[in-house]
Parts: structure tokens; sequence; C-alpha cells
């Protein structure tokens, strides 16, 4: 199965966590040229991309063939993003892995409990909808 849809990088991410959301909502802002699709963890899309994958319950990146997870995911989506995103994508990326995936642990294992979670997925805008499998 193609990680990729219509050319573009997917990324896959925890539907009823309110921070996830606010982070898909800020890439779909910033992401002028559309080229992001986006699917919840949970969908059949992503469990047929991750089926013979370690499973997660954050956020991961299929790019390119790739799978990118962890403090690998934000990095790489800024450097899709381009232009001013550049910069601190390759700032972030300066960091070793091991740190930059301790502080994402930190944050992945607190996210509801400073940030929320929601009873269900949210329905996204009617313009942002053509952008999410499934």
């Amino acid at each position: 199965m193609s990680f990729e849809t219509n050319g573009g990088p997917v990324l896959l991410y925890d539907g009823v966590c309110k921070f996830c959301n606010s982070s898909v909502k800020f890439i779909l802002k910033h992401d002028k040229n559309g080229v992001f699709r986006y699917a919840t963890l949970d969908s059949q899309f992503a469990i047929d991309a991750l089926k013979n994958d370690k499973p997660t319950d954050s956020g991961i990146l299929l790019y390119k063939g790739k799978i990118y997870r962890e403090s690998d995911v934000l990095p790489h989506v800024l450097l899709v993003l381009g232009g001013f995103w550049k910069p601190l994508a390759w700032f972030i990326l300066f960091f070793p892995r091991f740190i930059r995936d301790r502080v994402y642990r930190f944050i992945a294992r607190n996210r509801y409990k400073w940030f929320g979670k929601y009873e269900s997925c949210p329905i996204p805008k009617p313009e942002w909808k053509a952008r999410f499998i499934n």
C-alpha cells in the first residue's frame, strides 16, 4: 500500500486528543499548497499502512515511503511546509534524537492531562474535509 495520497504526505494523528487536533489545524492553516492528507490512528487507512509496524498512540508521518515517528514528525512536517518553517526544522533536528524523543514522550504521556480529550473525533471544516482520509 502506498503511504501517500495524491502525491503528498499523510499525517496520522490521535483523533480524540485536543493537542493533536490543534496541531492538525495549525498544519492545515499553514499548508498553502494543500499537500498534506490526514487520517486518525484508528482509521482503516492507518491500520492498513501500519499493519507490519509497531502500533502507537501518537502522531506518525508517512512521507516518500518512510514512516516518521515521535520527534521526527514535527521537523519533517515543517520541512514540507517550507518557507520560514525550514530553519526551525533544521534547528530541531540539530538536537540528538534521544533527547528529542525524551521530550516528545514526556509531552505525549501528558497530552490528555494538559490539553484534554474529545469524546469523539471532531468533524473537520467543510473546506478541509477533502484532505481527510476515511
